[in-house]
């Protein structure tokens, strides 16, 4: 077994993937039994889960075991591919055709399955984003409040987040942060992490307590909506990186 830590002393763990250095984050987890190895959505780095008694030189072992699976993974992330008139948009798990007219106003509007916009072309995306950061502002803020009157808290405040590595989080204070790419996912994902950083506020780790309430408080299948994440949040970079 390749022991990474005594080979590279000192040095932040990291794995050559497609010619860039990935760094590659371990977690310890108590509820994990096996190692859980995956790509973060947007590639910015690999993330390895162990159980709470496993060693990390083990767990750098096998990511660099599964260094041609990664590769692979790496290979098939989507170019960011910025929205032009005449392309689409997605939003909330389906895709607006993109009108864009140079003499409209300004301010995007949703007229039915198209979104409307005005301006130079060449603002065309920052336009869209806004558009799509007010949308999740609003929408993550009514999850938010379904979620906290089921689990008896008070709502917290909310803010959204560009991270590249996570979907949401939830602070030691109650803070709340939800990516707002997730705006772009069907609505059953997005209330998934709404609801997972909510229960959050009651059992600030992943323990039996944690995953029960969570269970009560989302009323979709959460494996259904994990699997979108892992296989498919990777795409909502893509618009806009």
């Amino acid at each position: 077994m390749i022991d990474w830590l005594k080979r590279h002393p000192g040095e932040a763990p990291s794995i050559e993937l497609g010619g860039q250095s990935l760094p590659i984050v371990v977690r310890r987890l108590a509820h994990a039994r096996r190692m859980t190895l995956r790509l973060a959505p947007d590639g910015s780095e690999v993330r390895i889960s162990i159980p709470r008694w496993g060693r990390t030189a083990e767990a750098l072992a096998f990511v660099h075991s599964r260094a041609d699976w990664l590769a692979q993974q790496y290979a098939a992330l989507p170019g960011t591919q910025a929205p032009e008139p005449g392309g689409t948009l997605a939003y909330r798990g389906r895709l607006l055709g993109i009108e864009h007219a140079p003499q409209a106003p300004r301010r995007a509007v949703l007229c039915g399955d198209a979104i409307r916009v005005g301006g130079p072309a060449e603002a065309l995306p920052r336009r869209l984003r806004r558009w799509l950061e007010m949308e999740a502002r609003a929408v993550f803020s009514a999850d938010l409040a379904d979620y906290c009157a089921l689990a008896c808290r008070p709502v917290p405040g909310l803010a959204l987040s560009g991270a590249r590595r996570r979907w949401g989080s939830c602070a030691p204070d109650g803070a709340i942060r939800i990516n707002w790419r997730l705006i772009m996912a069907p609505d059953f994902v997005r209330r998934s992490v709404v609801a997972h950083e909510v229960a959050h506020l009651v059992h600030f780790d992943h323990g039996p307590g944690f995953h029960a309430l969570l269970g009560e408080l989302f009323e979709g299948d959460l494996a259904a909506a994990n699997r979108w994440l892992k296989h498919e949040g990777r795409t909502l970079y893509a618009p806009f990186g």
